[in-house]
């Protein structure tokens, strides 16, 4: 994995960023020392990023693809208004145990809806508008996440995608590697997608913050 940001400079950042909460914190440390992809854990930088994201829109409904452990759910459902809800979909059941168990330690269980299964199933089956998305799903299918989520998405919404960078695979010339290349197309179609606004973002593996037009 390539370091796309100082380590240093990476070190600093999160000794000058605000601390996370106590679960978030036991939830870090619990992952990194017993989940075997522990490495897909967003971290207390992006963390905190995704948190402020959430807090600044103040969203009534939240979807993310790819809970993992339950970090970034929580983060992002602290911007939540009264009333709100976040939806999030994971593939692994066991991965959606361990979010569960930590959803109720933070006692935001009934903030948040957890479905376990194939996203491109269970998407349609939302009857929702969404204010903020978060995806952070298999690579290959990012595109098509995107396509489905977008038509509900309001004007004027918010998603985040992570890993654009993908370990920094994306920079090499060719690209190589069958989640690198999935990226590389997705940054491809959002920037020539003119239903949208973006930026990217160099936090931790990349983030784009894409703008509904």
């Amino acid at each position: 994995m390539t370091d796309l940001v100082n380590p240093m400079a990476a070190e600093y950042a999160g000794l000058h960023t605000s601390s996370l909460d106590e679960v978030l914190t036991k939830l870090e440390a619990n992952t990194i020392n017993a989940h075997p992809h522990a490495q897909m854990l967003s971290g207390p930088v992006q963390g905190k990023f995704l948190e402020m994201i959430s807090r600044m829109i103040q969203p009534e409904r939240i979807l993310e693809i790819g809970t993992f452990t339950g970090y970034s759910a929580l983060c992002l459902c602290k911007g939540l208004v009264p009333g709100g809800v976040l939806h999030t979909i994971e593939l692994r059941e066991a991965d959606r145990a361990t979010a569960m168990d930590y959803f109720k330690q933070a006692n935001v269980e009934a903030q948040i809806q957890s479905h376990v299964g194939d996203a491109l199933e269970i998407i349609p089956a939302l009857s929702e508008t969404w204010d903020l998305v978060f995806l952070d799903a298999d690579k290959v299918n990012y595109i098509n996440y995107y396509e489905m989520i977008l038509p509900s998405l309001r004007q004027g919404g918010w998603l985040l995608a992570d890993n654009v960078l993908f370990h920094g695979e994306v920079l090499n010339a060719p690209v190589t590697g069958k989640n690198a290349k999935a990226m590389e197309a997705f940054n491809a179609h959002v920037l020539a997608d003119e239903r949208v606004e973006q930026v990217m973002l160099t936090v931790r593996d990349g983030l784009t913050l894409i703008r509904k037009l």
